[in-house]
């Protein structure tokens, strides 16, 4: 391909809207323009690796037997207000109406269309396991698009659907699945980790997100420092600790702690440290007023909680909620004497040895407070926010933070949309039962952005050789100088005959633009020719080294296979 006529318009200035690497990288050296927030055309370099990303993702997928197909990007309402996420997903959801004030929405995902698709075309357990995906552009409306690829309102990603008879053959897809994403982020150049991860909107019970480790990532994980154990900091657990009996150094007794309404605060006027007091919040569970109990400096996770109390709604109750319940300001709560509201507490505040709590009166603390004997606890449960430094839940070393991006997820959905959607087959004793369903995805260009994030310098991309748009840039360095031109040709047509990809500058510009755009654009290989051409040597530098070779022409070709094996 001749750069002289090739779409990518390279820019010398930092734009000024783009604040992570990739997006700055990515309008820098000419891979994507910006049509509207959050949505981006995909010029001819971004479009190739695009399509390398997807024959890989093809390929694994493939092996496993799942089968490709494509399925409509506008979905009429009905699917998903009868499985309930016309409500659910809120604004993120892109609505409109046809002509004739039908209601439709730009998919963001496919789950109610599959499952209507699969339900009236397989009837019999004997079609079953059923494995399809497609490859398509999904929307989004963000509410702040951000980091170009990362957060878009347009995007591109790999969706998968299994159908199954069991749970037993939910688990072995679900398996292969997990173990094919591996192979592909490895196949990419990728630096990730599959952690434990929350199902969201999507529903269903066990999902593992994969994230690429960068700085720019949006997500926190959480991982030990000695063993496989990671997980998303809203998933993440930590080692309960071994239960204590509290030391009591008197009667219970309540004090006066005016204007605390903080456990800092009340901890300094009782003369105690912050982790000696019971946290005390409430919170409505779906419909009903729950207080949780937490150590004084732990904070609670919320999306544990709600699925340790299995619910599906969990939020902070209101003050006036609290005041109507407890006839007390939220700093004065405590366990002692709440009236009918359950309590729960967290695993960790078995650990404490000296307890205090509020008083359920405002201004006042119990200070010598025993559990068991001063108050009931419904259940030991996990509710904190892990911290760093905290014991792995398997017991092997402590847990460490790292930032992540989310370039892929795997869920079981069990049949949360088969049974909504009313989605059976007969077994094989002729009785209807739901499918069981698996789902996976990838997003393809999040991908894009994340190998990009993790392989660049300060001169530009560092391309994988698996997705570099092309496997060389070849350089005329004088294109006015007829034996460098016309080498340059000679090369240029070598490359092309042996199947090797090649981008070549032969524009009329001076070498040291050439150079600028080379390492910014950041194909594996350099091909630069320039003084030497009368003695057909050329110039080879490997991007991702920066090592320089004078080779002969004569050689060129085994080096350059060579060195992309």
């Amino acid at each position: 391909m001749r750069q002289s006529t090739y779409f990518a318009p390279t820019m010398r200035d930092m734009p000024a809207d783009a604040d992570v690497k990739s997006h700055q990288l990515m309008l820098r050296a000419g891979y994507m323009r910006q049509v509207a927030a959050g949505v981006y055309a995909y010029l001819p370099l971004a479009k190739r690796v695009i399509h390398k990303i997807e024959a890989i993702v093809r390929e694994e997928l493939d092996r496993t037997g799942a089968q490709e197909m494509t399925m409509p990007a506008l979905h009429p309402a009905e699917l998903w207000q009868q499985s309930g996420r016309w409500t659910e997903m809120g604004d993120e959801l892109i609505r409109l109406k046809d002509r004739h004030g039908r209601d439709f929405v730009l998919s963001p995902t496919h789950e109610e269309v599959v499952t209507m698709l699969i339900r009236d075309g397989i009837a019999s357990y004997k079609k079953l396991p059923l494995n399809v995906y497609q490859i398509q552009t999904k929307f989004r409306d963000e509410r702040r698009p951000r980091f170009g690829l990362l957060r878009g309102r347009e995007f591109v990603m790999k969706d998968g659907y299994s159908f199954h008879d069991t749970e037993e053959s939910l688990a072995e897809a679900y398996q292969e699945m997990y173990d094919a994403y591996g192979r592909i982020f490895t196949r990419l150049g990728l630096t990730f980790r599959p952690v434990i991860a929350d199902s969201g909107a999507m529903g269903g019970k066990d999902t593992h997100e994969f994230m690429a480790l960068a700085e720019v990532g949006e997500d926190t994980i959480a991982y030990s420092d000695a063993s496989d154990y990671a997980a998303n900091l809203e998933m993440a657990t930590s080692l309960a600790p071994t239960p204590v009996t509290p030391t009591v150094s008197g009667t219970l007794e309540k004090k006066p702690t005016p204007n605390a309404r903080t456990v800092d605060e009340a901890a300094t006027q009782l003369g105690l440290a912050s982790e000696d007091i019971l946290k005390a919040l409430v919170v409505v569970a779906d419909d009903a007023l729950v207080m949780l109990l937490l150590r004084g400096n732990d904070e609670l996770n919320e999306v544990k909680a709600a699925h340790e109390l299995g619910v599906k709604h969990l939020r902070m109750a209101t003050e006036r909620e609290v005041r109507d319940t407890f006839g007390a300001e939220p700093g004065s709560l405590g366990p002692i004497g709440n009236g009918e509201v359950p309590v729960y507490a967290d695993h960790a505040t078995r650990a404490m040895t000296t307890i205090a709590c509020g008083a359920n009166e405002t201004g006042y603390h119990y200070i010598n407070v025993s559990p068991d004997k001063d108050y009931t606890v419904q259940a030991y449960k996990d509710f904190r926010l892990v911290q760093a430094g905290d014991q792995s839940p398997d017991g092997q070393g402590t847990l460490q933070f790292a930032r992540g991006i989310e370039i892929g997820q795997v869920f079981k959905l069990g049949t949360r949309y088969s049974e909504t959607l009313q989605a059976q087959f007969l077994d094989e004793n002729g009785k209807a039962k739901p499918f069981y369903m698996g789902c996976y995805g990838i997003g393809v260009t999040r991908v894009l952005a994340a190998v990009i994030e993790q392989h660049n310098d300060d001169n530009g991309i560092v391309w994988p050789k698996a997705v570099a748009p092309f496997a060389v840039h070849l350089l005329c360095l004088n294109v006015k100088n007829e034996a460098q031109k016309q080498l340059a040709e000679e090369v240029y047509a070598q490359l092309q005959a042996a199947n090797i990809e090649v981008l070549y500058d032969d524009r009329a510009e001076r070498a040291g633009v050439k150079f600028k755009d080379a390492d910014l654009i950041g194909m594996p290989v350099r091909i630069a020719i320039g003084k030497r051409a009368d003695e057909q040597i050329v110039e080879v530098k490997e991007r991702h080294t920066g090592a320089q070779h004078d080779i002969s022409v004569e050689q060129l070709i085994d080096w350059v296979k060579d060195y992309l094996k």
